[in-house]
C-alpha cells in the first residue's frame, strides 16, 4: 500500500532551482501519493517554480522580511503548519521534509512518536548529523537530484518507449529489492506520469509495454511467477569506459560541472565519491594511481576544479570552481 506524504521544501535550503524540486517531488512520489505539499520562503527570485508548484497542488508560503530573525519565520510556521497536518489529517502517515537544520529535530521526535514515517532531505553541506540520525530515513540532496539523468519530457510532449524505460529502471533502483510486481511498477508510473498510459506507446497492456522494453533496452527482466508479472533490475550496469589515470580529471570535472549546473556550490567528499561509484561501481583511488581519496581531491584541487575548506564542524567540504 502506497504512503500518503506531507512535503514541506525550505527554498533556501534546496537552492530554488527547478530541476532541483521536481527531483524531490519525484523521489517522493515514488514512495507514495503526495496530498500536501508547501514551499516555505517563497519570493519572487523562484518565479520559474510556479508551473511546478501548480502542476503539483503545492501551496505557497512567501518570505516576508522584517526583523533580524528573518529565517525562523519561515522554521517556526513549517512546525506549526506539519504538527496541524499530523494532528488534523488521519491519510498522511508520512512526512518529507527538505531541510537539514537542527530545530526540526523536536518536530520530527513528534513525528515519529504518533507514528509517522519522516523522510529528511537536505544538502550534505547543511545537514545537521543530529537532524539525520534524528529521521526515519535521510537522504542527501547531491544524490536525489544527480543519481539519475532526468528522462521527463515537457508536461506538453507525449511519452516515448524511451522515457517510459528509464522511468521504470529509477523506479526499480528506489525499490528495496531492485524488483516489484507489474502491477505496483505501473502505480508509481501513474504517479509520477498521470498522462501515461500503454495505448499512447502504441500497445494495448502494460505487460507488452513491458516486454517490448526488456527486449528492446534489456535494463530490467520480466518473468511470470505463480501469475503474477515480476519485474527485475539487471544488476549488471558496466560503465562504458572504465576510469582511469589519463580520464579520472575528465570524469570528475563532468561529475562536478552536473553538481554546478544543478546550483551545488558545495558538497560533501563522500556525496562526491558516491557520484562516481554509481558510474564506475569498481573505482577505487588505486586504479587512478592514488592511495587515498584525499589524494584524489588534492589532485584535482591543483587541476583548479576544485577548493578543499573546512567547515565550522571541522569536517572537508568540495568547493566547486
Amino acid at each position: 500500500m502506497a504512503s500518503h506524504f506531507a512535503l514541506f521544501v525550505d527554498l533556501e535550503n534546496c537552492g530554488g532551482k527547478n530541476s532541483m524540486l521536481m527531483d524531490v517531488i519525484e523521489r517522493v512520489k515514488i514512495r507514495g501519493d503526495i496530498l500536501i505539499g508547501k514551499v516555505y520562503g517563497y519570493t519572487d527570485s523562484y518565479s520559474d517554480l510556479k508551473e511546478t508548484l501548480l502542476s503539483n497542488t503545492f501551496t505557497v508560503v512567501p518570505s516576508l522580511r522584517y526583523g533580524c530573525n528573518q529565517k525562523n519565520n519561515s522554521d517556526i510556521q513549517l512546525v506549526i503548519d506539519a504538527l496541524d497536518v499530523a494532528y488534523r489529517n488521519d491519510l498522511i502517515d508520512s512526512f518529507c521534509i527538505v531541510s537539514g537544520d537542527s530545530d526540526y529535530v523536536p518536530l520530527v521526535g513528534k513525528l515519529k512518536s504518533m507514528g509517522k514515517f519522516v523522510l529528511g532531505i537536505s544538502r550534505s553541506e547543511a545537514a545537521s548529523n543530529v537532524f539525520m540520525s534524528a529521521c526515519s530515513e535521510f537522504q542527501f540532496l547531491e544524490s536525489v537530484s544527480t543519481s539519475k539523468e532526468r528522462p521527463a519530457p515537457a508536461v506538453s510532449e507525449a511519452l516515448t518507449l524511451s522515457d517510459v524505460n528509464d522511468l521504470i529502471v529509477t523506479i526499480l533502483r528506489e525499490s528495496d529489492s531492485g524488483e516489484m510486481l507489474a502491477s505496483e511498477v505501473k502505480s508509481v508510473l501513474l504517479r509520477l506520469r498521470p498522462s501515461f498510459s500503454e495505448k499512447s506507446v502504441g500497445y494495448s497492456t502494460f505487460g507488452k509495454v513491458l516486454a517490448q522494453l526488456s527486449q528492446q533496452f534489456g535494463s530490467f527482466t520480466v518473468e511470470s511467477e505463480q501469475y503474477n508479472l515480476i519485474v527485475r533490475l539487471h544488476q549488471a550496469y558496466a560503465a562504458i569506459e572504465q576510469i582511469n589515470r589519463d580520464n579520472y580529471v575528465a570524469v570528475f570535472s563532468r561529475i562536478l560541472s552536473a553538481y554546478k549546473e544543478d546550483g551545488f556550490d558545495r558538497v560533501n567528499p563522500s556525496i562526491l565519491k558516491s557520484a562516481v561509484q554509481a558510474l564506475y561501481p569498481d573505482f577505487t583511488e588505486r586504479q587512478v594511481g592514488l592511495r587515498r581519496f584525499s589524494d584524489v581531491l588534492r589532485t584535482l584541487e591543483r587541476e583548479k576544479l576544485l577548493k578543499l575548506q573546512m567547515d565550522e564542524g571541522g569536517n572537508m567540504l568540495v568547493h566547486i570552481l
